[in-house]
């Protein structure tokens, strides 16, 4: 008969069973996350939350009682730099419980122990989630209505300014070639012919031809 007794042996002896805890514990601390059976993990609880609280004083004395039950340095340097700091404002609770189902071996409930801040992989998601689902109650349907009015709206401008840009061309270009361009095909156009080919080959063809006949005739 074990009436009121909760505190369980785990199957181990005393020096066995602090061993145990006190490896565990130093995991917990140094991987933030780790997997055991749902015994293992409430006994884990009740050992490791009261040396989290005595980190939030950092202190020789303090140091001193933590390592007594860890017996690890690492464990007990990580757990008062990083975890006390960020475990500042919580006044307990620092560990969560996660069933993951059971054993294949010898159908023992496994679970998944972590602790509480060190969980951004799960808090992050939620977070974003609840932020999206507020933003779509608010007003998504009125949103995708006020994309589709502003896409019809935009649609005609954008065609609108493309017609004025080739208007705008058209005129630009078209305009030279019938004002500015035939004026050059006579004026600038025909007068360099005439005044190259035509000029040349009256002014040295004729003024030899004018002074020859001209000379001999006043000679006579």
């Amino acid at each position: 008969m074990r009436h009121k007794k909760k505190f369980n042996h785990l199957g181990r002896t005393s020096e066995h069973r602090k061993a145990m805890l006190s490896n565990m514990a130093s995991s917990l601390i140094l991987h933030k996350r780790i997997t055991t059976t749902l015994a293992k993990a409430k006994a884990l609880r009740s050992y490791i939350e009261p040396l989290i609280t005595k980190a939030k004083e950092d202190s020789t004395h303090s140091r001193r009682l933590v390592f007594s039950y860890l017996q690890n340095k690492e464990a007990v340097t990580e757990l008062f730099r990083e975890i006390a700091q960020k475990i500042a404002d919580r006044p307990g609770g620092y560990t969560r419980i996660l069933k993951v189902g059971p054993r294949l071996g010898d159908n023992a409930e496994m679970c998944m122990m972590e602790l509480v801040d060190y969980n951004e992989l799960l808090l992050g998601p939620k977070e974003d989630q609840k932020g999206k689902s507020a933003r779509r109650r608010r007003g998504g349907t009125k949103k995708k209505e006020d994309v589709v009015s502003t896409d019809k709206v935009e649609e005609p401008e954008a065609v609108a300014e493309v017609i004025e840009e080739s208007t705008e061309v058209v005129t630009e270009e078209t305009a030279p070639e019938v004002i500015e361009g035939a004026t050059p095909e006579v004026t600038e156009g025909a007068s360099p012919e005439v005044t190259e080919e035509t000029t040349p080959e009256v002014t040295e063809g004729a003024t030899p031809e004018v002074t020859e006949e001209t000379t001999p005739k006043k000679e006579d």
